[in-house]
């Protein structure tokens, strides 16, 4: 396999679609080219963010009300979408894919992701958990989408990839994470703010999940970076074992 070969596996790496001789070999590469190393963090990044799509279970009885409405209401896709769409998938068979088409990729995603529960909303009136996921939805794309949007990758460990996307204007940070390892039984992996050494909780990620994208709760303020901790369920005030990981924010 030849470099030139190894630099186009970004996508189906992210994937987790190389076979493990492939797989092997890709990591090796990564340590050594910085940008493989950033897209690949990327692409994982965005598969992660699609995934979003999926975190709202619908009603039980929506099948039959999409069932007894779908001969009066027609599902267009949101303006623009489409190119969005388009323009996402050109880019990424050329293999450069910039922040900015991320942040769009992303947040077509999320509007397509979605139409159907807006559309549920507007006939049933949603329930709080829906409310509260669409909210979250929103605020992660809004960061994702933020003009001063910086991103920093990095390799975990155990395969897996992070990627902290962060918002001074908002004053936001959203922490995106593909192949993360499940934590053993009664734990939890846990976010902080790193406040030059004074770790500041951000929150908690979803145990039950390897690939997600967590609004870290909390200001960024002067923050200079963020790290993750294995915490029992439920949280702690304070970190009690080191970090499974560190990342400083980008400038």
């Amino acid at each position: 396999m030849t470099t030139t070969d190894l630099h186009q596996l970004t996508g189906a790496y992210a994937l987790h679609a190389l076979s493990d001789e492939e797989t092997v070999a890709f990591e090796r590469h990564l340590a050594g080219c910085e940008a493989c190393a950033q897209e690949a963090a990327e692409l994982s990044a965005t598969a992660a963010r699609l995934g979003l799509a999926a975190t709202v279970s619908p009603p039980g009885a929506l099948r039959e009300q999409v069932l007894r409405r779908i001969g009066t209401v027609r599902q267009q896709p949101p303006d623009g979408a489409a190119s969005v769409v388009h323009r996402g998938r050109a880019r990424l068979r050329g293999r450069q894919l910039s922040r900015w088409a991320l942040a769009a990729c992303l947040a077509a995603a999320a509007a397509l992701g979605g139409t159907a529960v807006w559309q549920h909303q507007r006939a049933e009136d949603a329930t709080r958990e829906a409310r509260r996921a669409e909210q979250a939805t929103d605020e992660i794309a809004a960061v994702l989408a933020a003009p001063d949007a910086r991103t920093r990758a990095a390799a975990l460990g155990d395969g897996s990839t992070g990627t902290v996307v962060v918002s001074r204007s908002r004053n936001q940070a959203v922490f995106v994470v593909a192949g993360m390892p499940h934590p053993d039984r009664g734990k939890v992996y846990q976010l902080w703010f790193d406040d030059d050494g004074a770790m500041r909780s951000a929150g908690l990620m979803d145990p039950g999940r390897t690939d997600q994208a967590v609004l870290l709760q909390g200001a960024v303020d002067g923050a200079s970076g963020m790290g993750v901790t294995v915490e029992p369920a439920g949280g702690s005030e304070q970190p009690t074992s080191s970090p499974v990981a560190l990342l400083s924010f980008p400038t």
